[in-house]
């Protein structure tokens, strides 16, 4: 490592730990006296439920004030649909416990918000942000939200997204939906949060919450997680059950956590994964796996071999993100990676293929699920009219026009859709398999996305066409993205791409690579 490249090293790990100072110093009180637990990991808010110094109750209502004064009041964030009513009585039950056996394990007591999405049996609505499933609540939870409650999290709110999960319209903006509008993105209020996980990755970045859950078909969690500064889990596909969750394609859907730090994401994971008979995938899941947040150390990434992915979407667009992809790169260097660097896939035909299998699943996938789900709509044929009746609440900026595309898809046995199901797979998991094979990788590394652009109702989406979520979504492998720097204030996220069920691999790495200095700048929207 050069004299230039260390003095960088130490310079930002200095100045992460000032940040850190700081917020020990700053961050300990809100403005009329009460502790301030904002960026506060799992571990110490664990560590201070069993001092007694905290309990779950309080937690939660800490939690519902920053909701009420940054959420719905102040910058107006606007990243939760709702707050579950019983939060605070499930907080309170969970504290008794503690007191009476113990904690269950990390997740005890711990706040979860969960995207809108996401089939909860209580008081909350699960609609995709979409008026037309206004008042939904399904019989049963999803498996991970049966999983969550099981862990002891408390089930805190339903996130924003963007709605339909961003399979509505060619030409949407990321973060607004028709029930909870538009999502903001703290680190400045006018630039987008990106999606679809848009609410969960603002909860988590302003503190709203201790961790989230998302959901992704491509880039969905990662995007969001990188532009508002968090960690993103995109978990292998089948390790995080499908199972209650409003789809897009069940050949590339994923649940995922998101978290400040990678451990919390980790926990969460942990406390999300098992194997679910309802989900032919994660009935499958591998019990071998090692746990997610147990097996992090600070030295897992020396002697790896990380391929640095020099031809994803949008390569070459930023050099203030080639900057930090560089810098990375140095970083890993000095913790004893070897780089390997470039590395290029072939994904020529991806795209294409892979579009034409998500509008035939998104028809079949969702009209299985709004039948069983005891949904207020039954079709999708049933929601485009809807939102043609109510066009003036429902499509007041942008229209339905992968909704119209995809209702004009056939059955799955059509010939079309098998031939793209299996070239889009082929093209991702042999361009992924090839790669680490023939250079001896154990991950690729490429920046996730570039700085959050303006949000835009007229023109929608228009970022910098930075992306790499692509490969991981396609062939349902695992990725992981973490803050790496930032441009002007804006937050950068880095992301590692592994093989099939390599999660714990990647974990590993982000959490060496964070531990190094790589920790989140935290936004300045305070109540």
């Amino acid at each position: 490592m050069s004299p230039k490249q260390s003095s960088s090293l130490v310079q930002t790990t200095l100045f992460v730990f000032g940040l850190s100072v700081l917020s020990l110093l700053f961050g300990c009180t809100t403005d009329d006296g009460r502790p301030d637990y904002a960026e506060y990991d799992i571990e110490t808010l664990q560590s201070l439920m069993q001092q007694g110094d905290l309990n779950s109750r309080q937690l939660t209502q800490f939690y519902l004030d920053r909701i009420d004064a940054i959420d719905r009041n102040g910058p107006k964030l606007n990243s939760i649909i709702e707050v579950n009513p019983q939060a605070i009585e499930i907080a309170t039950a969970l504290d008794a416990e503690r007191q009476e056996s113990g904690p269950r394990g990390p997740m005890h007591g711990i706040p979860v918000v969960l995207k809108a999405n996401i089939d909860t049996a209580d008081s909350m609505e699960t609609t995709a942000g979409s008026l037309a499933m206004k008042g939904h609540r399904p019989p049963t939870d999803a498996f991970i939200v049966e999983r969550l409650r099981a862990a002891g999290a408390v089930i805190l709110a339903k996130a924003n997204l963007s709605e339909w999960a961003n399979f509505r319209s060619t030409g949407s903006s990321s973060g607004w939906s028709s029930i909870g509008g538009q999502t903001k993105n703290p680190y400045g209020t006018m630039r987008n949060p990106c999606g679809s996980s848009s609410g969960s990755a603002v909860s988590v970045a302003a503190s709203l919450t201790s961790v989230a859950v998302g959901t992704e078909t491509n880039g969905s969690i990662v995007c969001p997680s990188s532009v508002n500064g968090i960690v993103g889990i995109k978990p292998t596909l089948g390790l995080v059950s499908r199972s209650g969750i409003i789809p897009i394609a069940h050949s590339q859907d994923t649940a995922g956590p998101m978290g400040r730090t990678v451990k919390d994401a980790a926990i969460l994971l942990d406390a999300m994964v098992g194997p679910d008979p309802a989900d032919p995938l994660a009935d499958n899941y591998p019990e071998a796996l090692p746990g997610f947040a147990g097996v992090l150390s600070r030295e897992s990434l020396r002697g790896k071999r990380i391929g640095v992915l020099r031809n994803h979407r949008g390569a070459g667009n930023d050099a203030r993100v080639d900057q930090i992809v560089a810098d990375t790169i140095s970083t890993l260097t000095a913790l004893g990676a070897e780089i390997v660097d470039p590395v290029e896939i072939d994904m020529e035909g991806m795209g294409d293929a892979s579009r034409e299998v998500l509008y035939y699943e998104f028809k079949a996938d969702l009209n299985d699920y709004l039948e069983a789900s005891g949904a207020p709509m039954k079709t999708l044929a049933e929601i485009i009219a809807f939102n043609e009746s109510h066009a003036e609440t429902v499509m007041p900026f942008f229209g339905q026009e992968r909704m119209l595309e995809a209702q004009q898809k056939g059955p799955l046995s059509d010939p079309e859709y098998v031939a793209a199901l299996s070239t889009s797979k082929r093209i991702a998991q042999t361009g992924i398999n090839l790669a680490l094979r023939e250079h001896m990788l154990d991950a690729l590394i490429a920046p996730t996305r570039g700085p959050a652009w303006m949000t835009d109702d007229v023109n929608g989406d228009h970022s910098s066409g930075i992306s790499s979520s692509s490969l991981a979504a396609v062939s349902g492998y695992a990725s992981i993205t973490l803050p790496a720097g930032d441009v002007l204030g804006l937050p950068i996220g880095i992301s590692f791409i592994g093989a099939e069920f390599s999660d714990a691999k990647i974990i590993q790495f982000a959490y060496a690579l964070e531990q190094a200095g790589y920790g989140r700048k935290p936004p300045l929207a305070k109540p």
